[in-house]
């Protein structure tokens, strides 16, 4: 592993834990600086910038709803002012609240739509415009093979997630012409505090369906999530790529 995203500046949204914890410490380890958001926990969010700042680089914590534009764009134009330029932004807040259809409620589905589809465009719509004006930068947005194939008790989840695959798409043809590219990362079973929770008859069943046989770790997504961010990746745009264990084939 090189310093291939050396000097660059990279949000990575919801990063206090799981997946873009994992994200943002392996950018830091390639070199890159990162700022990150959290919406309560300031314990992990301090333990998360000290572990950052000992790889050698900068870590900007700011306690920001993903779903507030108007801070959205504060912390980003904040972050453009200390790093210089927003080279890479990482969409990976996101929420669950899993019911079968006919019980969900207007709650449940708002408060998912809201984090994970309105969040990436809060994010993306701040940010978009730093990386066009400077014709390079890279978003990559983390969905879920829950929107490639939809997943019972998910309807809110898999919209959201579809709606991300599709946000990704359009951005991408919008804005490649100036040198920004847009990414998506759809996971499958990914073992976090989100797939913890599920119940062993559903983890079992997960499993049976899943022809690596195992769920993923976080360790199985970073590299992949790291070089989309990187110039290696410069001739990519529009993709989105499965880190499912063939789950979604």
């Amino acid at each position: 592993m090189g310093k291939d995203l050396e000097g660059k500046g990279i949000i990575v949204t919801g990063a206090t834990r799981g997946i873009g914890r994992g994200i943002a410490l392996e950018v830091a380890r390639r070199g890159g600086n990162v700022a990150f958001n959290y919406l309560k926990s300031e314990q992990q969010a301090a333990e998360l910038k000290a572990e950052i700042e000992k790889l050698g680089v900068k870590a900007l914590p700011y306690q920001v709803d993903v779903g507030d534009l108007k801070a959205v764009r504060e912390m980003v134009n904040a972050v453009k002012k200390e790093f210089g330029q927003i080279d890479g932004l990482v969409n990976n807040a996101g929420l669950t609240r899993d019911k079968v259809f006919v019980m969900m409620t207007e709650e449940d589905w708002s408060e998912v739509i809201r984090t994970n589809l309105t969040g990436p465009f809060n994010f993306a719509r701040a940010a978009v415009f730093m990386m066009m004006k400077a014709k390079r930068g890279s978003i990559l947005n983390i969905t879920s093979v829950s929107g490639l194939v939809g997943l019972p008790g998910q309807a809110n989840y898999s919209a959201s997630k579809a709606g991300l695959i599709g946000l990704t798409k359009s951005l991408a043809k919008e804005v490649g012409r100036l040198g920004v590219r847009v990414n998506a990362l759809a996971l499958g079973f990914i073992e976090t505090d989100m797939t913890a929770a599920l119940p062993e008859e559903n983890r079992t069943q997960a499993l049976g369906m899943i022809p690596l046989g195992r769920f993923g770790k976080v360790e199985d997504v970073t590299p992949m999530a790291a070089f989309l961010l990187s110039d290696a990746a410069s001739y990519i745009t529009g993709a989105v790529i499965q880190v499912d264990g063939g789950f979604a084939m």
